[in-house]
Order: C-alpha cells, then structure tokens, then sequence
C-alpha cells in the first residue's frame, strides 16, 4: 500500500523535474493548474492535496493527449457519482486501488473507462514494516535510485531546444500511476479533482518490509503512454501495472509517524543499530544536501558549506538482518556504508509548513 509520500521541491524546481518531450519530440514544461493550491511538504497524507501530472486533454477539447498539465489534487478518489455534500462523509478508504480489482469497483473502473489516468509525482513514499513480538513498526523511505552525474546542480529553464540537458539533473522523482476522478458538490460550487494510487504486489527487494507496493512507471516510455489516454487503450496502458525491481530505500526515524511533522527529519537515514541518526556519509550527504538546497525556504547565506563530494549511487543492496524480526522471514534493514567516504559538515535543515 501507499500511505504517506514527500514532496517537498517548490513549485519552480517540481516543473522543471517534469520536463518532457511531446509526440513531436519537443522538449516541453508541464503547465500547472490551480498552482497556488500546491504545498510543498516531507510528510504528504491522504485527504491532502499533491500534484499529479495529466493529459491536457482533459481540460482542452481538441488538444495533443501528449500535452501534459501538473494539477494538485486531493489524495483519496471521490467518485463522480458520490451523491452526499462532504467528501468525509465517504464510508470506504479510496487512497490506494489494488491493481486485482480495479476492473471490479465502481469507483475505479468508471474513471478508468474515462481516460482519467494520472501520473502521482513524488520524492519517493514511506512504508512501516510489522515486526514479530514486538508492537515496534519501523517506518521506510523509498524512492529510485539516484545516480550523481556531471551536470547535477543544473537546474535552468529550458529557455531554447539547446538548453534543453539542463532542464533538470537533480532528484529523479518517483512517478506512480494513479485514476483521477471529478466530484462536483450537490448543492453546487467548484469541482473537486481527487487520486487513488494504484498499488500491486511487493517486488522481491521489498516484500520484508510491505507485501504491496504503488505501481511505479519507471521511465518516460511508461509515463508517456499511461498518460495519452487520446491514443493509448485501457487495456494496452494496464499491461504497465506491475511491481518494480528499480527502487531503494533506507530506514528513517519515527518522526514521521505524525503527519504534522513536516521536516528534513522525515527523509534522513538512521542507523537502527545504534537507535540514532548516524553521521552522514557522502552517499547519505547527498540527500541532505539535496533536501536543504532544494527546500521552498531559503537557506542563511551565512551558513558555511562546503564543496559536495563524489557520491556513489543509493542502494538498498547494503542489508543486514534487523534486531526484529519481520512477518514474513528475515528483515531487510539497512547497514552502515560499507565504505565511508569522507565526511563533511551538514547542510542546516529547514522546517516547512505543509
């Protein structure tokens, strides 16, 4: 299941994270919709907004399906022919859709039918791992893995086709596949666009931790055709439902079991051997780097830092057996990096609100 996600970039860095090339092969921005509705946050939960990406189809009659538009949206699908005046009032969870029954229930299936397919942008996702004899759960961050290139920091707008390798080479998002519906109230007023995530079973790297998984579109391929509605079928765009190998993930603290903790603190690793967050090394540097320098809030200009070192790619092949025992066999948990690299001061962090 998914139940708790991150997306923390500001609304100028989230665009350019998305930018694309439509069925011309022109390298595009998405354009928002409702934009201001958009809050970044570390610690996203159902019934709250988060953006998604859509076809422009959807809003403009006779438009290129290829066109993409980034919406914030409710998390938690309220079905179109939902007949009360409070979407609270809905009596069942509708914040994941299982990939099994999605052609079964109602409230999936008639979206679905309708092309309202839609891409859930995000950092990555949390998830709690049940532990034997013990009512400890020990919450996860997962996200794809990430590789340090030579151009990482480039965070320009593509002003021109030849600034186009500069549009973004910084935090690969996580692109989850969810249905989008459109409630309008009663009594009348504005309509309201809400998502459910599409979830599947757990791929083999992280069964120890959950036994369901989003369903990740990994890559541009995928994400171009669960997105053209105008040109690919139901059935052809479900043949993309399924779990992931691709994916990462590190133990984090249980800071982020409250949802109005809303703080660099959710994302950084710890080492549950010795029950704190351990000193960061360059691998680990990335990400707080990462999550300091990218933050809506501006960081002091006074704050020393120093230059950012080589970092290997993120992997969730570093595993040891956990001092609790899982549901369903030994647990993966993360180890200490086998190989320190050398250590820096770390960036300060910086609350936000969500």
């Amino acid at each position: 299941m998914c139940g708790r996600t991150s997306c923390h970039l500001p609304r100028d860095a989230l665009t350019r994270a998305c930018a694309y090339r439509d069925r011309r092969g022109q390298p595009r921005l998405p354009e928002w919709r409702d934009p201001d509705r958009y809050r970044p946050s570390y610690n996203k939960s159902p019934q709250s907004d988060s953006p998604v990406l859509l076809s422009r189809l959807h809003f403009e009659k006779g438009a290129d399906s290829s066109e993409r538009i980034i919406a914030p949206m409710r998390w938690g699908l309220v079905p179109s022919w939902f007949k009360e005046d409070d979407p609270s009032k809905l009596q069942f969870n509708t914040s994941n859709c299982r990939s099994d029954t999605i052609m079964e229930k109602r409230s999936f299936k008639v979206p679905l039918g309708k092309g309202r397919r839609c891409v859930v942008l995000a950092d990555g996702f949390y998830e709690w791992q049940r532990c034997q004899n013990t009512s400890h759960r020990q919450p996860y961050f997962i996200y794809f893995p990430q590789i340090k290139t030579e151009k990482s920091g480039s965070i320009g707008a593509a002003n021109s086709p030849e600034d186009w390798e500069k549009v973004w080479d910084n935090w690969r998002l996580l692109t989850m596949a969810g249905i989008f519906d459109c409630w309008e109230p009663p009594q009348g007023g504005d309509c309201l666009y809400s998502y459910t995530i599409i979830t599947v079973d757990s791929c083999k790297g992280l069964n120890d931790i959950h036994h369901r998984m989003p369903a990740i579109l990994d890559g541009e391929e995928a994400v171009s055709k669960w997105l053209d509605f105008g040109e690919v079928s139901t059935q052809e765009a479900l043949k993309l439902i399924h779990p992931t190998e691709n994916i990462t993930f590190h133990p984090v603290s249980p800071v982020v079991n409250n949802s109005r903790n809303n703080t660099p603190e959710c994302l950084a690793a710890v080492d549950l051997q010795a029950k704190k967050e351990f000193k960061a090394s360059g691998s680990s540097q990335k990400m707080l780097q990462w999550l300091a320098t990218k933050s809506p809030k501006k960081e002091d200009p006074k704050t020393p830092q120093k230059a950012e070192p080589d970092v290997p790619q993120w992997s969730s092949q570093f595993l040891q057996k956990s001092p609790f025992p899982a549901k369903r066999g030994g647990a993966g948990l993360m180890e200490r990096w086998l190989k320190q690299e050398k250590e820096e001061e770390p960036v300060a962090k910086r609350p936000h609100n969500q």
